[in-house]
């Protein structure tokens, strides 16, 4: 749908909660529909084509979002552009504005506007025109169409009463029918008007466009003030009778029954709902050929058009406007002495003189034609397939969930929510019943999901005790086998150590050793020396035997052993000092090789000693490994017991 300000008098503003109040009021099923602004926001917008501007939606709503156009802004930028424009005043406007009538004319006037008409002139033709076509077509029953909003909702929703409609045009045609044709006025005529609805009788094609501008109290008079629009005091131009108190509840009535006596019987009808609810009754009683009234004086406001929709909210409010309408009243009744509204005739006379008065008018020149407009409402009556469907989607899947009818909805029961559903102004979302049943499912959803993770956590928490179990195991494991790593590592240690200490002890004695063999070699030298020292004697004996002959044989013999000696201790010596330089060369060896080992042990040392550290650190964070898992444990057994 296209914007609803654009097309429709009557439009949703930005106030709107999305209440509903505006749909429980509205007659008509499918003039509202709901949309979905977002996720949380709901708007009850107006549609522009089924809407009959009634106005009952600005009574309901206490949060003021609805608004509606007119043609105020339009009227006054027309006016001071220079275009040609008379007034025609409502009878309402000198009831709601006796203070201000005459100075705002006068300011319209300094504006430029030509002439001021009184619609209550127009209402004069009107009941001249509704009595000469009731008694002469013998129209019994016929429905008063002075109401555009009546007129609205007979076109659209109940076009069988069309040809009920009395062809006679409102006090407001009549009077522009007259400006144009009787009085020859060329100018465009505006009318200050207490209804909203007014405009769409101006516009309708029957009206012939007779009417340019429809400019509502509110609006109107909004504007006056807030320009300071003001000027000498001026009246209306032309003389009226009973029209003026047409405004009020049963004015049409109580002309005709001036007029015609009170013999005849008029069903007097007012108020959004009873006037609506009657006509479908009404309906139902033409189609039944019952008995009908004289005719029907219907109303869409239920205190007719004093407080009609247009009307200023302060005004709407004071009961101020009806005793100025009596005032009025009375104030035509003591000056129009033997005319058609005087009280001293009878109503035979009256109508006499009223038919004289206007006997120069054609009666058709006033006679109105409606327009059956049903074809174009979206309103479609589904089907009891359709409605099962409907019904289903908003999960009534029974005959009692079908007849709750809590109004919530804005709507008078279940099945009027499923038209309209099926007519796509709403949606079952806006059904309380379907959010309780959408509540209940998701809450059984909820739970089954509950108990399904309940299971899954029963579920867990046994694989994750039996994970701890093991976990602990392994700790306890790990632990224990940290603590023998650290014992073995320890005793190695110490182990190492009393090698390293022995390492150093062999070291010690090898250089012991060291000493002894020098030692050794010290012998070597002075037994080599006693070896050379005996050979010389050896030798000085041999040479002395020889010198001594025979008695020198044996002391050769005694030389000779001393030389075997000598040789033989030499011998022994260098075998000792061979023997001693092997020794020697294998103890620096061993020394050496001693030095090695006890580096490695050191380093091995010092690695058991890391290994000793990082064993008892593993054991530590071990530990705290235990201590978590056992935390976590108890947390994990606290919160399925808090879930359970």
């Amino acid at each position: 749908m296209n914007s609803e300000k654009e097309n429709s008098l009557v439009y949703t503003n930005e106030k709107c909660q999305g209440c509903n109040r505006c749909i429980s009021v509205c007659p008509v099923l499918t003039a509202n529909y709901s949309v979905n602004v977002s996720e949380k926001e709901q708007r009850i917008e107006v549609h522009g084509e089924n809407c009959i501007k009634c106005g009952a939606c600005f009574d309901a709503c206490e949060h003021n979002a609805r608004s509606f156009e007119d043609d105020t802004a339009q009227f006054f930028a027309d006016l001071r552009s220079g275009e040609k424009i008379s007034v025609l005043l409502a009878p309402a406007f000198l009831a709601n504005y006796p203070n201000e009538y005459a100075t705002v004319l006068g300011g319209l006037k300094t504006l430029g506007v030509n002439r001021f008409i009184s619609v209550s002139f127009g209402a004069d033709i009107t009941t001249w025109g509704y009595i000469n076509y009731i008694t002469k077509n013998k129209f019994q029953g016929g429905i008063s169409q002075p109401c555009p909003a009546v007129v609205n909702y007979i076109e659209r929703y109940t076009p069988e009463l069309i040809p009920k409609l009395v062809p006679v045009h409102s006090p407001l045609m009549c009077t522009a029918i007259y400006a144009k044709k009787y009085l020859n006025l060329t100018d465009k005529l505006a009318f200050i008007s207490p209804c909203i609805a007014k405009k769409s009788e101006i516009s309708d094609p029957n009206t012939h466009g007779y009417v340019s501008y429809n400019l509502t109290f509110e609006h109107f008079m909004k504007y006056v003030r807030q320009h300071q629009i003001t000027g000498p005091d001026v009246r209306d131009e032309i003389e009226y009778g009973l029209g003026s108190i047409y405004p009020m509840p049963g004015g049409l009535k109580e002309n005709v029954y001036w007029f015609c006596g009170d013999d005849v019987f008029i069903r007097q009808v007012e108020g959004e709902k009873h006037a609506y609810d009657f006509l479908e009754d009404y309906k139902m009683r033409v189609q039944q050929n019952a008995p009908l009234p004289f005719m029907v004086d219907i109303l869409n406001c239920d205190k007719g058009c004093l407080y009609g929709t247009g009307v200023e909210e302060e005004k709407a409010s004071s009961e101020d406007t009806y005793f100025e309408l009596q005032k009025i009243k009375k104030q035509c009744k003591k000056k129009f002495a033997l005319t058609p509204f005087s009280s001293r005739l009878s109503p035979k006379q009256r109508l006499a003189l009223l038919n004289m008065k206007f006997s120069k008018l054609h009666m058709e020149d006033f006679v109105r034609h409606y327009t059956d407009k049903s074809d174009s409402i979206t309103l479609q009556m589904p089907m009891q397939s359709d409605l099962e469907a409907i019904f289903r989607k908003m999960k009534k899947v029974t005959s009692a969930s079908r007849m709750v009818n809590c109004g919530a909805c804005g709507y008078n029961n279940c099945k009027e929510m499923a038209t309209a559903i099926y007519n796509g102004t709403n949606t079952p979302e806006n059904c309380v019943h379907f959010i309780k049943e959408e509540m209940e499912e998701f809450s059984a959803e909820i739970e089954a999901q509950n108990q399904k993770i309940l299971r899954k956590n029963e579920e867990i928490s046994r694989f994750i005790e039996e994970d701890f179990e093991t976990l602990n195991r392994s700790l306890d494991e790990m632990q224990r086998g940290n603590n023998v790593n650290a014992t073995e590592s320890t005793e190695i240690s110490g182990a190492m150590v009393r090698i390293s200490e022995f390492c150093d002890m062999l070291n010690t004695s090898f250089e012991g050793i060291g000493k002894l063999l020098q030692e050794l070699e010290n012998n070597n030298l002075n037994v080599a020396k006693i070896a050379n020292q005996t050979n010389l004697l050896s030798l000085n004996a041999a040479v002395e035997a020889s010198r001594s002959g025979e008695a020198g044989r044996g002391f050769a013999v005694v030389a000779d052993e001393i030389k075997a000696l000598s040789e033989s201790s030499r011998a022994m010596s260098e075998q000792s000092d061979f023997n001693r330089t092997e020794i020697v060369k294998a103890v620096k060896m061993l020394m050496e090789e001693a030095k090695e080992l006890n580096y490695e042990i050191k380093a091995i040392n010092d690695r058991l000693s890391n290994l000793a550290a990082c064993t008892e650190e593993i054991a530590a964070e071990a530990d705290m490994v235990k201590n978590i898992s056992d935390s976590v444990r108890n947390k994990l057994e606290d919160l399925n017991q808090r879930i359970d």
